[in-house]
């Protein structure tokens, strides 16, 4: 199983990802470990997250979801 997922900072920036293991994914996200949101040293809380039977479904997904303006983001 893949997720798409949403999560956000105390600035309510916002980080759309995908990834096989949601659990693992976040916990590089609060350890630095994660290049774009390493570089805001800020604690990231997953808002929102979409499962899917395969990584090409989970992607297709992830790239609908980035090519909307975050303002226009209304999944949650």
């Amino acid at each position: 199983m893949y997720c798409v997922y949403l999560i956000v900072n105390e600035n309510s920036e916002k980080y759309i990802g995908y990834t096989s293991d949601l659990k693992k994914r976040l916990r590089e996200h609060q350890s630095g470990k994660s290049k774009y949101t390493s570089q805001r040293n800020l604690s990231w809380k997953l808002v929102y997250y979409e499962a899917y039977p395969t990584k090409e479904l989970a992607v297709n997904r992830e790239k609908v979801l980035k090519k909307k303006r975050f303002n226009e983001k209304k999944i949650i």
